[in-house]
């Protein structure tokens, strides 16, 4: 009998609980032994569940009993998540995790540890919800020379954009209806300013090149500043907006941004819709691979961490443990971003955007000035648009294409 404690029994606590014991016979069968739930950690009581019995307060509890082999933390934030999952490690104890930003800022600390004690570090559950990713990425992708790994990786933003495109809604009033769904927090900052997406960039990206680089080095932008009139020239050009993380591999180095970005609707991308993520892994000689499915959710979430926790079972180390380096070594300066762009502006001619900007794509000419420029870097796009703003030009959206 395998022994388990989970970290937080809220939303993804409760759900792996509920699957470890409603689907108890195929967990077995698959994992090759009985699991079972010998303590759940949080700092309330709940009296009328189930699991009233196992419920603890201290963690001290949990490291100190010998029969526990396997910690799963679903707490979320980086502490006491930190604190805890290196005592576990360093008392052998595997650790399954669906906490990004823990493993996004601390990563490569967890994986250095667990190989030292013996123990394994899993989080599946990390990026993508219940999206298997992050195991064949590891087992039967990284053979491959990857050239990028991108994707929808926030549900609550691509619902929010969903909306907009569908309904012709407002970004305020999506957001409102997302929250009013439970698909956004009272405080959604997290999700529409792009930093959910760039702590699991930043693991997609450790998987990809062995770097764990620091999440504030990643230049990242949210949704918040996208309008109706912006989903409407995109339409009118056979794109769609989505909120994107990327990383790029290229011979001089990482290219890594969240923004959001216009597809054209023939891309996979483009048609994930609603709360729904995926992940597109481009590589030689594998061509483009991309795997699709719901990002968030109690069932999703806890499905991929009893995936982790079947691997653990099985076979210890089914799949060869990543090793990370934190760095920001290789990362190319944002500024030698290459990119079409789209551009609205007021107050400006058209001959002077071909001026500053050289040959364009026009789509409006009414009211304001929309349009799609040529290949720009950062630094050469930002230039001229300065030049336009500093001789009376407002930018009232700027938004890059895939």
């Amino acid at each position: 009998m395998i022994n388990v404690a989970i970290l937080g029994f809220g939303v993804v606590g409760g759900g792996v609980a509920d699957l470890l014991t409603n689907n108890s016979d195929c967990v077995s069968r698959l994992g090759g032994d009985e699991i079972n739930i010998k303590y759940l950690l949080d700092l309330r009581d709940f009296p009328d569940s189930p699991f009233a019995d196992r419920v603890v307060h201290d963690f001290d509890i949990i490291l100190s009993d010998p029969e526990v082999s396997c910690v799963i933390e679903v707490m979320g934030g980086s502490h006491p998540a930190y604190e805890y999952t290196v005592a576990a490690l360093k008392a052998g104890k595997s650790v399954i995790t669906s906490n990004k930003e823990v493993v996004a800022a601390f990563g490569d600390e967890f994986l250095s540890l667990a190989a030292e004690h013996g123990a394994c570090y899993r989080f599946e559950a990390a990026v993508g919800g219940g999206i298997p990713v992050i195991s064949p990425m590891i087992s039967f992708i990284g053979q491959n020379r990857l050239r990028e790994v991108r994707g929808i990786l926030n549900g609550t933003t691509n619902y929010i954009l969903t909306k907009m495109f569908s309904y012709g809604a407002s970004f305020e009033e999506s957001l409102k209806d997302a929250q009013d769904r439970g698909y956004a927090e009272r405080n959604p900052d997290a999700d529409v300013l792009g930093t959910d997406a760039c702590r699991k960039i930043t693991i997609l990206t450790a998987l990809a090149t062995g770097k764990l680089l620091p999440t504030d080095s990643i230049h990242t932008e949210g949704i918040t500043a996208i309008r109706k009139e912006d989903v409407i020239f995109a339409e009118k050009i056979g794109m769609k907006i989505k909120l994107l993380g990327r990383c790029i591999l290229t011979d001089n180095g990482i290219q890594a941004v969240v923004a959001p970005f216009m597809i054209h609707n023939d891309s996979p991308l483009s048609t994930v819709s609603g709360v729904y993520n995926a992940v597109e892994v481009i590589g030689d000689p594998i061509g483009n691979v991309m795997f699709y499915g719901q990002g968030a959710g109690a069932g999703a979430t806890a499905s991929a961490v009893v995936g982790d926790l079947m691997q653990i079972m099985r076979s210890g180390r089914s799949y060869a443990e990543p090793c990370w380096t934190k760095t920001d070594d290789g990362l190319l300066d944002f500024a030698c971003f290459e990119a079409r762009n789209y551009v609205a502006l007021d107050g400006v001619t058209l001959s002077e955007v071909n001026a500053a900007l050289g040959e364009i794509q026009l789509i409006c000419d009414e009211g304001e000035l929309a349009f799609i420029t040529g290949v720009l870097s950062e630094s050469e796009i930002s230039e001229a648009i300065e030049k336009l703003t500093t001789a009376g030009a407002t930018i009232k959206s700027r938004i890059r294409l895939v």
